[in-house]
């Protein structure tokens, strides 16, 4: 991770940590990089989220954009997957989405995907933020070479035909409740299950700029289990504020998170031959409850650092076709190169229609474990980490639970915090061991 961008873009509270004059920065230096530093003029996609910020960062970018030469296409708002499938079919030199993702109103955050419509690698990134703190300069375009706006909300309806052209059955009769978090998914998912056939039930629909994943949306699932059972739905879909994840829940009103995704579309692709090298991809934050169920049906796994960017790294290096996070990062590399809550949500319905089965027993194989996890704040992370007595003390544990559950303990990435998670068949195994470990710690004077 560089100075300003972490795995997931250039992320802060709006005109705080993240500024408009940054955005304008990030802008110039892709306008000329993607331009004029290759002998031709850049063109470059933009879509934003419903947040009341993602306005002046749009302006903020085209404006950079266009003073280094680029021309700058507007999706306006619309979702993180639609502007990556837009930037890899429509031939752009890159695409930036301006969204948050989960966070609240008044943060955003500026992704950067290259002309596959992937994450942006980090040499270019490195660059863009020398570029930011001074170390090189760009030059201004002038008279026929200055860029200008082209609005591309075409590329949004394309992308809607893309969803819909996915769906192998009609969604007729199906009552379908989505939760669009009051974000980007607002004016895309309901048009895309309509036009299936769905009986679509929607909430939190009315984007104002201020109520962008407020008590909504797949971090406040609870609202959605209410409504999925009070309207007796078949299903649930609740997106997050640029809707590149999915959670589901079931007609009776229970939670399916990502681990139950993979599981129940890895055996979808296994029975039918489709799951290639027979394994899926996970992050090590995936249930032990996942493993498991992934056993009995002979799936194999792999095993990621936390981050759906880690994730899609694996996928393509070894030719995976899915993987996710348990918050509902799921990515389909045969369709996506992010996660894509929307297409998420049509593949499961694609199961769940195929078997005929109600989600509720496509997912009850997968019996989440109980967890604990707990945050010690600490002086120096690998100190902590790499103590031997603490390392002593985990493998005890991990010897300990053998095959009835796991412990992990990793370093916060943003934070001065070791992470202490255990994984066991009862809450009071997990506090036991959990808490003996932190004592290791601290014993050992590593606490802050």
């Amino acid at each position: 991770m560089g100075k300003y961008f972490g795995t997931d873009g250039f992320r802060g509270e709006a005109n705080k940590n993240l500024t408009f004059e940054h955005a304008v920065q990030i802008g110039r230096f892709l306008g000329w990089y993607y331009g004029v530093n290759q002998g031709k003029k850049a063109k470059v996609v933009i879509g934003k989220d419903t947040r009341r910020s993602s306005y002046m960062f749009e302006y903020a970018l085209c404006t950079g954009l266009m003073a280094s030469g680029a021309d700058a296409y507007i999706m306006h708002v619309t979702t993180t997957p639609s502007v990556a499938y837009i930037t890899r079919v429509d031939d752009f030199d890159c695409g930036i989405m301006i969204s948050a993702s989960h966070n609240p109103y008044y943060d955003n955050g500026i992704k950067l995907l290259n002309g596959n419509g992937e994450k942006m690698d980090e040499e270019t990134i490195l660059k863009i933020e020398d570029y930011i703190d001074g170390k090189t300069e760009v030059p201004v375009a002038e008279r026929d070479n200055i860029g200008r706006t082209v609005d591309y909300v075409a590329g949004r309806n394309r992308y809607i035909g893309y969803l819909i052209s996915h769906s192998k059955y009609s969604f007729k009769d199906k009552k379908v409740g989505l939760d669009v978090a009051n974000g980007a998914a607002w004016q895309i998912a309901k048009g895309v299950f309509d036009a299936l056939g769905a009986k679509t039930y929607v909430m939190n629909d009315n984007p104002n700029g201020y109520n962008i994943n407020t008590d909504c949306g797949s971090t406040h699932i609870e609202h959605l289990q209410k409504f999925v059972v009070d309207n007796g739905l078949d299903v649930g879909f609740a997106y997050d504020g640029d809707a590149d994840r999915c959670l589901a829940v079931d007609e009776k009103g229970n939670v399916v998170t990502g681990d139950h995704i993979i599981y129940i579309y890895g055996l979808y692709m296994k029975e039918r031959g489709k799951l290639v090298n027979n394994k899926v991809v996970t992050t090590i934050m995936s249930n032990f409850g996942l493993y498991k169920a992934l056993d009995k049906v002979g799936i194999e796994y792999e095993k990621t650092k936390v981050g759906d960017k880690y994730v899609y790294e694996n996928m393509v290096q070894n030719g995976h076709r899915i993987g996710g996070e348990q918050s509902g990062h799921i990515i389909f590399t045969k369709y996506a190169t992010t996660g894509d809550g929307i297409l998420t949500s049509l593949k499961l319905m694609e199961v769940i229609l195929e078997k005929e089965k109600p989600l509720s027993e496509l997912a009850a194989p997968v019996v989440f474990y109980p967890q604990v996890l707990k945050n010690v704040r600490v002086k120096d992370k690998p100190a902590a980490q790499n103590d031997p007595d603490v390392q002593k003390a985990v493998e005890e544990v991990a010897k300990a639970l053998g095959d009835t559950g796991r412990i992990l303990v990793r370093e916060s990435g943003t934070e001065p915090v070791i992470r202490v998670m255990v994984e066991a068949e009862t809450d009071e195994i997990c506090e036991k061991y959990v808490d003996g470990v932190i004592e290791v710690i601290k014993n050992k004077g590593h606490l802050e």
